[in-house]
């Protein structure tokens, strides 16, 4: 028998090897073959190019292998502070003649991420430095960040499409009736609406008060952010009246555009690259196109300092989950284990906590909540930074911090709690099948999704969230120094802009990112480079490493043609549909009680259409997960 177990054992050490082997030399024809088709080094001097060919974002998801392959399955991610980095280091930058951002395939960003980039921008055009944006169709995020260059292109067959916030959302009551499930809520808030879909056709008029009241706001402060960079444009004129491309226009709405000064030109690739050409120079290496440097090979001549500074940085991103995840999602054990590593690093003398969560999984935000107050414990000052959104379980982590930093644009409290369980006795009984059986205790079987959930188990399950719920009050009233009854008035699951919070005391100060660091560094009497900041990222397994650098060269490619302003409003309405199909599944799967917020998602950026990297198993995270245990 021994000698069977060695052998079995040798036969496993073999086949691991095998296997192992067969992957590196995988992932090594794959660098290869990009590495053959490897552009030319970018010229030491020109415009900095920087093709935002999808979201922009807090902190992007792990990179995508099906990307690398030739199959992409969603678009590509950009990280805020890099290109706000490469954006401001320009400025100042005597090899950069011009800023050019290309966003003919930009899908989205949040209104706090577009003031920022847009405040980037500005800073160039104040050291007397042109910068330039093109597209096929400016939307509503994508014209923000537009607004703030010296030139604005569109292609003559172009839109300029400002929306506004709002829109439907899907309801499944009615498929859920046909189907049979029924559907056990438990709830506290009078504005908790994340629920509503599973047991409504449509708004309740408390949610749609709230949700107008939300997006009137967001709207008066993209307008305001719009017109203070560019005065002339009759933008709120322009988004009132949007018949006038068919009635003055006859279809023409590059033109509309134009004559109501939301564009300065218009014009093809070749009439853009003719522009850019004359203002940063010819490519001595690619005849007809102008001298760029693409912002990945920008980046990497100019990295953003990551380890001088003592303040640390932890980025809260994504929908709040429980146990690990990798970026784009905030794992609760993940982001735990960043704060404990913090205070174990001598170097780490004060905490800032970024925000840019619409909530999730209560046990995972307690998680996180619970490290920032070890933290404290420990002696280090904790700030809170709040992005496009810090709402349910993101402002639960809040709650942490010693000070809030917000924008007035920033979507936050919904301070409220859910739970929802589906069962199917309808829809067996739809087609004969029953269940039956015995009992030892009220909770014996429980619940039981196939013969119907029990009373008490209702009861408890309710119950439950209500103190889940008073604990959430009671951490935002103690936290804020409110008393508990005028806590509970401002929570009841509703959602504030961030002007309207700061009035409520709900966060304490306007402020982006840098002001959230420089009084971190003050409370921990940090001065000079020590007062800087030191980015606590997640640590990417190999795989994800190799995969990202591989993107990054697949990405200098040149920018592919692009698509007609409609087809590209079409994939943009298709990846809202299939954002709000995975945010249902996730529900029905996911955390079973959450404090989460159905209107962040639509209202805080680009709805996520895919699971983000590390989330979920698959064979991807098996194999990182199998590099890393060897």
């Amino acid at each position: 028998m021994g000698f069977i177990k060695g052998a079995w054992r040798l036969l496993m050490v073999v086949k691991d090897a095998l296997v192992l082997l067969f992957l590196i030399g995988f992932f090594i024809a794959i660098y290869a073959a990009i590495s053959m088709v490897r552009p030319a080094p970018a010229p030491a001097r020109g415009a900095l190019y920087v093709s935002l060919d999808g979201a922009l974002v807090e902190q992007p998801a792990g990179s995508d292998p099906l990307s690398v392959i030739g199959a992409p399955e969603s678009a590509p991610e950009y990280r805020l502070r890099d290109v706000v980095h490469a954006v401001e280091t320009a400025a100042g930058d005597d090899a950069i003649k011009a800023v050019v951002i290309d966003l003919s395939r930009f899908t989205g960003t949040g209104h706090v991420a577009g003031q920022r980039l847009g405040a980037a921008m500005d800073k160039v055009r104040r050291a007397g430095k042109p910068v330039l944006t093109y597209a096929v169709q400016y939307d509503d995020s994508g014209y923000q960040i537009a607004a703030h260059a010296s030139e604005v292109w569109l292609s003559p067959f172009g839109f300029v499409a400002i929306a506004g916030p709002g829109g439907s959302q899907l309801y499944y009551k009615g498929l859920i009736d046909r189907l049979g499930v029924t559907t056990h809520i438990y709830r506290v808030g009078t504005y908790k609406s994340f629920v509503e879909p599973y047991i409504r056709a449509d708004q309740s008029p408390p949610a749609k008060e709230a949700a107008q009241a939300l997006a009137s706001s967001l709207w008066s402060n993209w307008i305001a952010n719009v017109h203070g960079a560019r005065p002339k444009a009759q933008v709120a004129a322009y988004a009132a009246d949007p018949m006038l491309v068919a009635r003055d226009f006859k279809g023409d709405a590059a033109k509309a555009a134009l004559s109501r000064g939301l564009v300065d030109k218009l014009g093809d690739d070749y009439g853009f690259n003719d522009r850019v050409t004359e203002i940063a120079g010819a490519d001595p290496e690619n005849d007809g196109t102008y001298a760029s440097i693409p912002l990945e090979d920008y980046l990497r001549r100019h990295p953003a300092s990551r380890d001088q500074g003592k303040v640390g940085v932890v980025t809260v991103a994504g929908e709040i989950v429980d146990g690990e995840a990798g970026p784009g999602s905030a794992g609760g054990d993940s982001i735990a284990a960043l704060i404990d590593n913090a205070l174990a690093d001598d170097k780490i003398k004060a905490l800032v906590v970024r925000v840019d969560s619409p909530g999730g999984s209560v046990t995972a935000a307690e998680a996180i909540r619970q490290s920032v107050m070890q933290a404290r414990k420990a002696g280090l000052p904790v700030v809170i930074s709040m992005g496009n959104v810090a709402a349910s379980g993101g402002y639960w982590i809040s709650t942490a911090g010693q000070k809030i930093y917000a924008e007035p644009s920033t979507i936050t409290g919904s301070i409220g709690v859910f739970g929802i369980l589906p069962s199917f006795e309808g829809t067996l009984a739809k087609i004969g099948v029953t269940s039956d059986g015995v009992r030892t205790t009220p909770l014996s079987g429980e619940p039981d999704v196939t013969g119907g959930v029990s009373p008490a188990f209702n009861a408890i399950a309710q119950s439950t969230v209500e103190h889940v719920y008073r604990q959430f009050v009671g951490l935002v009233a103690s936290a804020r120094h409110l008393p508990v009854d005028q806590a509970e008035k401002i929570a009841e699951g509703r959602v504030w802009d961030g002007g309207s919070a700061r009035q409520l005391r709900l966060v304490d100060a306007f402020g982006g990112l840098d002001d959230a660091v420089a009084e971190a560094a003050r409370r921990a009497k940090l001065t000079g480079t020590d007062a800087r900041p030191r980015w606590l990222d997640p640590t990417l397994d190999p795989v994800s490493q190799f995969l990202g650098s591989v993107s990054a060269r697949a990405g200098t490619k040149a920018r592919p043609a692009a698509l007609d302003w409609l087809t590209l409003q079409s994939r943009r309405r298709e990846q809202a549909a299939q954002g709000a199909l995975v945010q249902a599944r996730a529900m029905l799967s996911g955390s079973a009680i959450r404090a989460d917020c159905l209107e962040c998602r639509g209202l805080g950026g680009p709805p996520s259409t895919v699971a983000k990297a590390g989330a979920n198993g698959g064979i991807w995270g098996w194999l990182g997960a199998w590099l890393n245990a060897r």
